[in-house]
């Protein structure tokens, strides 16, 4: 009697354990429907290379992101364009946003362009020193 009642726990408890995940990644859904908040589940997953997001939707929200940095700086080029898809170099970029470069302070520091986002990457030796949005500048 005892042993039957151990497994109808047991099963239970199993069962819990393996919704529990489930029931909190539908929580977070419902707190953070996203895409473009930074706490989104699926921007979540797509700075962590799980394309739920487009490149395009994950550099839109890249703008709420508080840790945004950590998906540049550091990164050669080539990194780059692995992790964004491609990047834009600042000779081929609209005016506006050449202008924003040549008034930005630093306009002799190389730099390229996220995709065609606001998204500018300051590089120094070869890699992302500067992350930087030109958004009304």
């Amino acid at each position: 009697m005892l042993g039957d009642r151990w497994r109808i726990t047991g099963w239970k408890f199993a069962a819990t354990l393996a919704l529990l995940p489930v029931v909190s990644l539908a929580v977070w859904q419902v707190m953070y429907p996203g895409p473009y908040d930074s706490k989104c589940i699926r921007y979540q997953a797509w700075k962590l290379g799980i394309p739920l997001l487009t490149e395009d939707q994950g550099l839109e929200t890249m703008v709420a992101d508080s840790h945004r940095e950590s998906l540049v700086i550091g990164k050669t080029e080539a990194d780059l364009t692995k992790r964004f898809g491609y990047v834009t170099p600042m000779s081929r970029a609209s005016e506006y946003y050449k202008f924003c470069y040549r008034t930005s302070g630093r306009p002799m520091q190389p730099a390229l362009m996220l995709r065609n986002s606001n998204w500018m990457v300051l590089m120094k030796d070869g890699r992302a020193e500067d992350l930087v949005l030109l958004k009304g500048c």
